[in-house]
């Protein structure tokens, strides 16, 4: 299990950060976590209030999900890869510091925190790469391209009501060549396995490809039903 690599979270000054902008952040209460993964040190920061709500933390399926990528040894070398709902962007960073063509998308609120992120921990070379941009499931996915070699999203799933735009979305994101790696905690109360179990199935082949039983957190690897080589 990852672990911040500094004890204590560091508060981030917002006048420093975003200058220009503090209101989008004057109900925020700001923190810095540091989590090493791939040999890699991140700086995550982090903007909780009621603004971002659930958008503000690191959740523990992020972090499973990029112990993942480091215990596979997933190849992300010229690959396009997409992160819905990244939040914090963690997981997209790691996956373009890890050589990929990152697109990482939430809604309007969150994208100041992943640009923050991205800049904080990203080198030119991999900022060249690197877009952070706006996408609601289900509206305006279509302004995408199906042409994505991966598509990633930790604990995403877990509002009923949004569903069947996250399985739409899916399909358009999706092609042939295309790999979805959901991490998610399995909450009883969201529905979670109704998604997993039901839902997905219906529309793509889906197998868990690791659990967690301690923190009940499950890695789902996704591909179309069409592409028979998976």
């Amino acid at each position: 299990m990852a672990v911040p690599t500094s004890a204590d979270d560091v508060e981030v000054g917002l006048e420093s950060v975003f200058p220009q902008e503090l209101g989008l952040f004057a109900d925020a209460f700001p923190v810095e976590t540091r989590y090493r993964f791939c040999g890699r040190e991140l700086s995550i920061a982090q903007y909780y209030g009621a603004r971002l709500g659930v958008a503000a933390p690191v959740w523990e399926a992020a972090l499973t999900l990029c112990e993942y990528f480091e215990a596979q040894k997933l190849n992300f070398w010229g690959k396009k890869v997409i992160e819905l709902g990244a939040g914090t962007g963690v997981v997209g960073i790691l996956a373009a510091l890890l050589g990929g063509d990152v697109t990482i998308t939430d809604l309007p609120m969150a994208l100041k925190q992943i640009e923050e992120n991205v800049h904080r921990n990203l080198p030119v070379e991999c900022m060249a790469r690197t877009r952070v941009c706006a996408l609601s499931w289900g509206l305006d996915h279509k302004g995408f391209p199906s042409t994505y070699d991966f598509i990633l999203g930790a604990d995403i799933v877990y509002l009923k009501d949004t569903y069947p735009l996250l399985i739409r979305t899916f399909q358009h994101l999706c092609g042939a060549q295309s790999t979805i790696y959901l991490s998610s905690k399995m909450r009883q109360e969201h529905s979670t396995s109704l998604f997993f179990e039901t839902l997905l199935p219906m529309y793509f082949t889906s197998k868990l490809a690791f659990r967690d039983e301690v923190e009940n957190i499950n890695i789902y690897k996704v591909t179309s039903k069409s592409d028979t080589g998976q």
